[in-house]
């Protein structure tokens, strides 16, 4: 039965489309066993038991579901330790702390991924004044471009490292942003973190949103010191209602434990307020949201391209996170595309999308998100600035079989609008 009355020729596209990616979504299968049998593998190693779900109140001392998290969540990482809280309100608030927790004044942080994302410029310094930021605390920001085709420029590193000897901390983006450029894989990472530990003393900082268990290794794994991301996007597996967390080297988890509350406490502190619960449960659902959504991506790039639309990556190609790029090449297009998506959400299905000038970007953004937890990029969403090249980024579905359907509205709007 059509629920929804699509378009015949979509219906018959999209169940080609899904033939076509069979082996694609077997391969990334194999990656999501892989990771389940490795996150339950860390609740079984370090005794998960319900009363760990318990809420705490106050200052949360000697919260043992708390404690028990950071170790869970340390060995399905790679990590030496970790620290996850509800309290991180974002991802970007959850990379500040991870900043100001390695940095101090006189240093230099060295961003390798060119211009990063555009939440994170006031953190750096790159836009406001006074407002608390890294240069504000006398602490000096560098970047390397990428090179032509988009990818780390080792050289260009190296020789930055060799001519600047108070950078303190190499920063990595993985994932691409409001940019077109590929997202790197956890061997590109490792290939940054070669040349900066052959070069210098600095730190390796991953920005890892959207990047967790997408593959079978992360970052920690290739010599990466710390890694922070958001409990709203892959880490959450859609069930945490907010929060991030931070791991790595046991010392440097320290320090950041120390910027997410006060010199002195550090993770002692912090009640959990009845959140452990999600927290783990969303944890332990992680490598398989990450998958569906993975899926998901391959799809939408394999639907839109067979209409003509450039995509990145390619239905087919190997993954290193969630983020599918859709170039829609006009921005009628573009709201289309937004408004068709959010008809599809079982969440404000009945709200029109439309541009705003949100808090952080330097454009006008059009937002699709009817999600259960409110901006969670892990349920399926698109976001785009209105600029050059009218691209839209697409990431997360909670299951492929919604979410496909989310994606075969979104072209039916298109169709509508432009009888595509």
């Amino acid at each position: 039965m059509d629920f929804f009355n699509i378009d015949k020729s979509i219906l018959k596209l999209s169940e080609r489309v899904t033939k076509e990616l069979s082996g694609t979504f077997a391969r990334i299968d194999k990656i999501t066993e892989f990771n389940q049998h490795k996150v339950l593998a860390a609740f079984i190693k370090n005794k998960v038991s319900e009363q760990m779900f318990s809420a705490s109140t106050g200052y949360g001392y000697g919260d043992r579901g708390r404690e028990t998290l950071d170790r869970v969540l340390a060995d399905a990482l790679g990590a030496q330790d970790a620290i996850i809280r509800h309290s991180f309100t974002c991802g970007t608030h959850t990379l500040s702390v991870m900043l100001f927790g390695v940095l101090r004044p006189g240093d230099t942080l060295l961003c390798v991924t060119g211009t990063p994302y555009d939440t994170i410029h006031s953190v750096i310094g790159l836009r406001g004044e006074g407002q608390g930021s890294l240069k504000d605390f006398g602490i000096n920001y560098r970047q390397v471009e990428l090179d032509a085709e988009g990818h780390p420029d080792f050289e260009a590193i190296r020789e930055a490292l060799l001519s600047d000897k108070t950078i303190k901390a190499v920063y990595i983006q993985r994932s691409r942003g409001y940019a077109l450029r590929d997202s790197l894989s956890v061997e590109t990472i490792g290939g940054i973190c070669d040349v900066v530990k052959q070069t210098s003393d600095a730190l390796v900082l991953v920005d890892n949103c959207y990047g967790e268990f997408a593959e079978k290794q992360e970052p920690l794994a290739v010599g990466a010191d710390l890694i922070a991301g958001s409990l709203i996007k892959n880490a959450g597996g859609g069930i945490a209602p907010s929060g991030g967390y931070i791991a790595g080297r046991r010392d440097l988890v320290e320090l950041c434990s120390y910027r997410m509350t006060t010199p002195g406490l550090g993770r002692e502190v912090g009640a959990t307020l009845g959140h452990s619960r999600e927290l783990f449960m969303g944890l332990f659902n992680a490598p398989h949201v990450v998958g569906e959504a993975m899926k998901t991506a391959c799809f939408a790039a394999g639907l839109f391209s067979a209409f003509g639309y450039d995509v990145t990556p390619k239905p087919d190609e190997v993954r290193h996170d969630i983020i599918q790029t859709l170039c829609l090449r006009d921005s009628e297009t573009l709201c289309a595309f937004c408004r068709g998506l959010q008809k599809g959400a079982p969440v404000d299905s009945f709200v029109v999308p439309e541009a705003w000038d949100m808090p952080g970007y330097d454009s006008k953004v059009i937002m699709s998100a009817g999600a259960f937890t409110l901006g969670s990029s892990i349920e399926l969403s698109a976001d785009a600035p209105l600029r050059e090249p009218y691209a839209v980024w697409l990431q997360g579905g909670l299951n492929f079989h919604s979410a496909k359907l989310n994606i075969m509205l979104a072209a039916e709007e298109v169709r509508q609008t432009l009888a595509i």
